[in-house]
């Protein structure tokens, strides 16, 4: 009887162990992640029991097979980061490899401090009953004083930036995992450095873990630096492409300045000869003339010239010019100046491009494509609307999944990446519909005061 109890107890402790390392991933994915909807997250927390569940009877399974010993911890240890992933991946709504990156990450920290709680708890260990007790509780408040450090040096924003970028991300997170996998084999050391030496020793691990947090933040700010310099490559092309545009409007003007006194000359001999119907029709012609040379380009140049935000206007003069090239209707109203956007601009510059990309690649389906674009501000909301001819059929249930498209699979990333910048925003407020062979896309950005 006391066997089994004994049994059942060193069973619930390895539960209660694995909890509080579960709480402190948790801990620590909040603060990478830059999470600011702490509650709505950590409301999925009841599934890591049963994660704790199924990593404590791995553990007793791995000690019925000798063979294994050597690697026992090891074993458990890539486990616990798999299912956590699965976990992160569910939580967030993240892709796999975001969500691995990010529970590497989070372990990274979680394992120096639980390094720390281990050497402090050795060099002074508590007496009495509540030696358990205050081995958790010491990890656990290691780990939310670390997270809010985290959180004052915006280490989260740069990990975000960093996991946006999309053609990276997988070497990101294998990068990570390799680093967290030098951080494992640094703990299991621990158990062989003697008492005198432990300060050195987590010494040499606080280096390796700021180093690391360095690196993500090196390689984020370069990510960062070179979408800058891609931006202002842009904005400089396009703006080129802008002045040859007025260019053309002036020569149209010109042109047209040259011809008016010889149009007078007709119109005049017209009414003189009282000639009205043909007088109504040649000004009819004129209008209409005047309108397909000039007059949708005097527009298009007044649209554009109302978005005062550099990054926009370019992303936008790109866009319209890829869709005139593939044969797309392009349709753009901005009737009033747009000086901001309540949210990071670059995360603006995705959603915005993501839904171009979508609603241009869509109209090629339709037999008339195109694609309208209408932006409105006032008083501080930002209203954006793309809309787009669409030929193919809807299925809601599928449409945010990674991979979903209907141009086959591997295709349909864009939707669930906007869908996840803007969970980082509480207001903004999307909203789609279709009906009539028309998809749109819709966006409004709060004003925060």
């Amino acid at each position: 009887m006391c066997k089994i109890m004994s049994l059942l107890s060193d069973y619930l402790a390895g539960c209660l162990d694995l909890l509080t390392g579960y709480l402190a991933l948790t801990i620590y994915v909040l603060a990478v992640t830059d999470e600011r909807e702490i509650w709505r997250r950590l409301k999925k927390l009841p599934l890591l029991l049963l994660f704790s569940l199924m990593v404590t009877l791995l553990s007793a399974g791995l000690y019925m097979v000798p063979e294994l010993l050597m690697f026992h911890y090891f074993i458990l240890a890539f486990f616990i980061l798999i299912m956590y992933t699965f976990w992160v991946k569910w939580t967030w709504q993240f892709g796999f490899w975001r969500a691995f990156a990010a529970a590497c990450m989070a372990s990274i920290f979680q394992v120096a401090a639980a390094t720390l709680t281990m050497m402090l708890y050795w060099a002074l260990p508590p007496e009495g009953v509540f030696s358990f007790a205050a081995a958790i509780g010491l990890h656990l408040g290691i780990s939310i004083a670390v997270s809010l450090l985290l959180y004052k040096l915006r280490f989260g924003k740069w990990f975000r930036l960093l996991l946006g970028n999309e053609s990276a991300v997988r070497r990101t997170a294998l990068l990570l995992f390799m680093l967290e996998a030098v951080m494992e084999v640094f703990l299991k050391l621990l158990s062989g450095v003697e008492l005198q030496y432990l300060v050195f020793y987590y010494l040499l691990v606080a280096v390796m873990v700021v180093l690391m947090a360095v690196l993500v933040v090196y390689l984020a700010q370069r990510f960062d630096a070179a979408r800058k310099m891609q931006v202002q490559q842009d904005i400089i092309a396009q703006q080129r492409l802008y002045e040859q545009d007025l260019e053309m409007i002036r020569r149209e003007v010109r042109t047209f300045r040259h011809d008016y006194k010889n149009l007078l000359a007709g119109l005049s001999q017209q009414a003189g000869e009282g000639e009205l119907e043909g007088l109504r029709r040649t000004l009819s012609e004129l209008d209409a003339g005047f309108d397909l040379r000039l007059g949708r380009k005097i527009q298009a140049s007044t649209q554009i010239g109302n978005l005062q935000i550099p990054e926009v206007r370019s992303l936008l003069l790109s866009k319209l010019t890829v869709m005139r090239e593939k044969g797309v209707e392009c349709r753009l109203e901005v009737l009033y100046p747009i000086a901001a956007v309540d949210m990071d601009v670059w995360d603006f510059l995705r959603c915005l491009g993501i839904l171009i990309d979508n609603a241009a690649e869509a109209a090629l389906g339709a037999e008339q494509p195109w694609v309208e674009i209408v932006l409105l501000a006032q008083d501080g909301q930002v209203f954006l609307r793309v809309s787009n001819s669409y030929a193919n059929t809807i299925e809601p249930g599928k449409m945010w999944n990674d991979g979903w498209s209907t141009k086959g699979p591997g295709r349909g990333l864009g939707l669930p990446s906007y869908q996840h910048i803007l969970e980082r925003y509480s207001n903004t407020s999307p909203c789609t519909s279709w009906e009539n062979g028309v998809f749109v896309q819709e966006l409004t950005v709060e004003g925060r005061r």
